[in-house]
């Protein structure tokens, strides 16, 4: 990784370690104390036997050193001290073992959720879909809120700098959460360290973990596994509310759904559908073929003056909805609802020098995925 690569990473993970540089994040689950303790455990179990080990190392070089007229000492074995030396690392390790289990066994147990949560992990965002509980059949795609000028360095980074989502995961205080990870793509991690979760999100594959936030707060953590180009920039932001605040946040996107369903129905102005696909276009699309489109190729060709973008609409929507094999272009179809789309591939299709003058109406998306 290059030291430009590594830069939005090292930000993250300095933020979130903002309560402490030396210690762990204050836990907000049962699990995340049990860790957090286990862990204070094993640093002092440790830190005693470095003491003594040591001390007695250093003691024995400074009381038997030849000045002194020391003469070693000749023997073979001392059953006494290889009994003492096998047990007393025995009773050790068993002690640091239990609570380890404990845990572990703990971590593991994901049954009887209240609510059940998929998390889905693209380059570089991550997809929610409520599938159990209050809030079942929720489904919207979290993308890191950075401002660009903060990234480029030309404005002052702000408080949450690289950890702040256009679209928090909201759950209720005192609940089981259970968290089903999987990926569109390659191997992400879903990582809240402050609720000692920590999943793997495999394609094809699906995990789970769960966690139960005993107090009310917003909570922050990324992925933790090296992704791609901007692995850096896809923060997991969770919002823990009471029940009261859960259900309104639950009745919003219930309505806000309802509306995208509206949005999906209806004719489009030109001008609508520009203003909107540039706001899905910063949001989905920027990261790899920039806001200027000129992407960086070869792995991200430019959109401005492309072919396939100045060419049949169809084509540019079969691409844009399954993506392409063997390239770094990501299916869209299953993140993106039909009038993103459809707003998303007209502003492509009208901006920069591309002026092709077609609006593309959310039906003919609709029409493609049938």
């Amino acid at each position: 990784m290059t030291a430009a690569a590594a830069q939005p990473v090292l930000y993250a993970a300095s933020a979130l370690a903002g309560e402490s540089s030396v210690n762990l994040q204050t836990p907000a689950t049962q699990i995340a104390s049990q860790i957090y303790d286990m862990h204070t455990l094993m640093m002092f179990i440790c830190l005693a036997i470095f003491i003594v080990v040591f001390g007695v190392m250093f003691w024995s070089v400074f009381h038997h050193r030849k000045s002194k007229g020391a003469v070693a000492a000749h023997f073979h074995e001392n059953t006494t001290v290889e009994i003492l030396w096998t047990v007393i690392p025995v009773l050790i390790l068993l002690g640091m073992a239990y609570p380890a289990t404990k845990t572990v066994i703990a971590m593991k147990d994901t049954s009887n959720p209240d609510i059940t949560i998929k998390a889905t992990g693209y380059q570089w965002k991550w997809g929610y879909d409520y599938i159990k509980g209050e809030g079942e059949g929720i489904r919207f795609v979290s993308n890191m809120s950075t401002p660009q000028e903060q990234i480029q360095g030309t404005s002052a980074k702000g408080e949450h700098y690289l950890l702040e989502v256009d679209n928090p995961v909201v759950v209720p205080v005192g609940k089981k959460i259970r968290i089903l990870t999987t990926a569109n793509d390659v191997i992400h991690a879903w990582w809240v360290p402050a609720f000692g979760v920590k999943q793997d999100a495999i394609p094809g594959f699906i995990r789970d973990t769960w966690f139960r936030a005993e107090k009310e707060g917003v909570y922050r953590g990324n992925c933790a596994e090296l992704c791609g180009k901007d692995h850096g920039f896809m923060p997991i932001e969770v919002h823990v509310v009471s029940a009261e605040k859960y259900t309104e946040w639950v009745s919003a996107q219930q309505a806000s759904t309802a509306a995208a369903a509206d949005d999906a129905q209806r004719e489009w102005s030109m001008e609508e559908l520009v203003a909107k696909g540039e706001e899905v276009f910063a949001a989905n699309c920027a990261a790899c073929h920039q806001a200027s489109g000129q992407g960086m190729p070869p792995a991200f060709p430019p959109l401005d003056g492309s072919a396939v973008v100045q060419g049949p609409a169809a084509a540019q929507i079969d691409v844009v909805m399954n993506g392409r094999a063997g390239t770094a272009m990501a299916a869209f179809g299953a993140q993106l609802g039909d009038a993103d789309l459809a707003a998303v591939i007209t502003y492509t299709r009208n901006a920069w020098s591309n002026s092709t003058g077609d609006a593309i109406q959310p039906a003919e998306i609709a029409a493609a995925r049938n």
